[in-house]
Parts: C-alpha cells; structure tokens; sequence
C-alpha cells in the first residue's frame, strides 16, 4: 500500500485527503491512501518521517517555505520561487521538493486574462504568493505586493489608491482572510475603486465565494475562486509522485 499525505497546521478543513481519496475512489487506483498530517511544529516532520512510510507529502499553510532546510534538494522551479508544495521520495530514500501551486494559479488564470490585464497585485507574502508571483512573471505580467506593513518594494494596505487599482487589473488574495469559518472577513482594499476590467482572484476555496470575491462581484469584476488552482495542482503533485 502507498501512503501519501498533506502536512501543515490545522488543516482539518482540508481539500487535498478529500480529493485523493476520491480520485483514488473514481479511478479505481486500489493501492493507494491519503492521509492528513496536522504538526504543531515544522520540527515534528523529522518525527513524522521517520516513524510513518510516506511516499510522498504536500505541503500547506504555513509549512512551505519552513519545510525547506528538511529536504535534500529542490527541483528548479522550487528553488526559483522559494516554497514548496510537494515532496516526493526519491527511490534512494532522499526528499525532493516541487512546487506545484505556481502550475495550478498559471493554469487556472490564463483563460480570464484579457488584452488590458498588465499588471497584478498580490494581497500576502507568505509561500503561495511566492508561487503566484512566478507564475505572474512567467506570464510577463508585472506586479507587486501588499502587506501590512509597508517595507523595500512591499506596499502597505494603506498604500493603495484608485491610481494604483486603476493600473494593476488582477488582484490575487494569498492570505487566509476569509477562510471557513471566518468568513465575513476580507483583505482591506478600497473596493469601491474596483470595476469591470478588474480580475478579483482569491486562493481560498471554502467558502466558495468568500467576501473579497463578493466584493468584486458587486464592482463588475470577473472573480475566481481557488478550487480549479487546488485540483490542478495536485493532479500535478500525483504525476510527480509517480514518474
């Protein structure tokens, strides 16, 4: 039997043992199961290693950047954007570390993007901001980031005007404002200086519509929600796994 699993902390909410477990249910893959490892500390990973036979991990909140000294080496593109999503164990033992997000926001995005859409702005720093931010630079669309406090080429909240919203079209929340069960909070954005040529992206996925969505919604803007993101970049991590 191959294990798999997805280590992070308070991840009982989580996508990923649901949706492996399915698709292990769907395609009738009978030698494979998906567990949820919920660790206090990025230190109990070396524990978790040891004691269970894992074939291969996913990485959340707020574990992929910490994971890195853990692991023996990292693919291109993960050393590149600096966080890791998936791990896979190499037939000698040593943990390899992907990133798989970076994939499923290109992937998911593209198809909303339209001629005015040039410049982003990504709503977090943390490890999956990271990954957006590869993908936006893969894309050729510059952006920057928003965070509470304002420092080097970091924007503060209270840094965004109408002229900056007016000149970046997509807007990417990678923080967890919003997420079940606190939903009615949102990232603190003049929402009224958003319109029509605004994309409104949130990596959350539960709920489906969280309120910075809602909030686009009402401004005209095309909004997406994180789910097709999450599926893509699993089916992403289940093909690293197994090649």
């Amino acid at each position: 039997m191959l294990k798999f699993g997805l280590i992070g902390k308070n991840i009982s909410y989580s996508f990923s043992e649901k949706y492996f477990t399915q698709k292990f249910k769907t395609e009738r893959i009978k030698d494979s199961s998906y567990h949820t490892f919920d660790l206090n500390t990025i230190e109990d990973f070396v524990t978790l290693a040891k004691k269970q036979k894992v074939n291969g991990y996913n990485v959340t909140i707020p574990y992929k950047e910490a994971i890195i000294p853990f692991l023996d080496s990292l693919n291109s593109k993960a050393a590149q954007i600096g966080a890791v999503n998936t791990i896979k164990i190499t037939k000698n033992g040593k943990l390899k570390g992907y990133n798989t997000d970076f994939y499923g926001f290109k992937k998911s995005l593209k198809p909303l993007l339209e001629m005015h859409h040039k410049k982003a702005l990504i709503l977090g720093t943390g490890g999956a901001s990271k990954a957006v931010a590869y993908a936006l630079k893969s894309l050729k669309i510059p952006y920057n980031f928003i965070s509470r406090k304002a420092e080097n080429n970091i924007l503060s909240y209270n840094d965004i005007t109408k002229q900056i919203l007016d000149s970046h079209q997509i807007i990417i929340n990678c923080t967890p404002l919003g997420t079940f069960p606190n939903i009615e909070d949102c990232p603190n954005i003049p929402y009224n200086f958003i319109n029509s040529q605004h994309i409104l992206y949130d990596l959350i996925y539960n709920p489906e519509k969280t309120k910075f969505l809602k909030h686009g919604t009402i401004q005209g803007a095309k909004t997406k929600n994180g789910l097709e993101m999450l599926e893509l970049q699993a089916e992403k991590s289940w093909e690293i796994w197994n090649k």
